[in-house]
């Protein structure tokens, strides 16, 4: 992966990781480690639990869809800041928006090696759903 961080964060969340476990096992170094304090509390996972939690993820739905609103680099840093969309299986063409997240990534061999996340349960609130709209794609 002799590319930009950047564009590895980039490549990484468009390979929809969460339906496609191989990608995970290919970015994530095998030390990763990520901090992620959501609504339900702190937790820290690593590389076989991060897989782990993917596979109960495309378990629980139809589909997962990402979709980043942005994405900055800072030093050896990336930043990205999206929002998973779902399908259910009980509702299977309605898609809606789960959660957001906004996760900082450190690299290490050209890999995801460390990550501090945070994210929310996702609203109806048109003004904070625009607000996730990628930039490019807004007016």
């Amino acid at each position: 992966m002799g590319q930009s961080i950047k564009k590895i964060i980039k490549d990484f969340y468009e390979l929809e990781p969460i339906k496609n476990r191989e990608v995970l096992s290919e970015y994530l170094h095998d030390d990763c480690e990520l901090y992620w304090n959501s609504s339900k509390g702190f937790t820290k996972l690593n590389k076989q639990e991060l897989i782990l939690l993917a596979e109960n993820m495309s378990e629980a739905y139809q589909s997962i869809r990402t979709e980043i609103s942005h994405l900055l680099k800072d030093g050896d840093a990336v930043t990205v800041r999206y929002t998973y969309h779902v399908k259910t299986i009980e509702n299977p063409d309605e898609e809606q928006p789960l959660a957001h997240f906004i996760t900082i990534w450190e690299f290490n061999e050209g890999k995801l090696y460390k990550g501090y996340e945070i994210s929310q349960l996702a609203d109806d609130n048109p003004v904070n759903l625009n607000s996730f709209i990628p930039i490019k794609d807004k007016k």
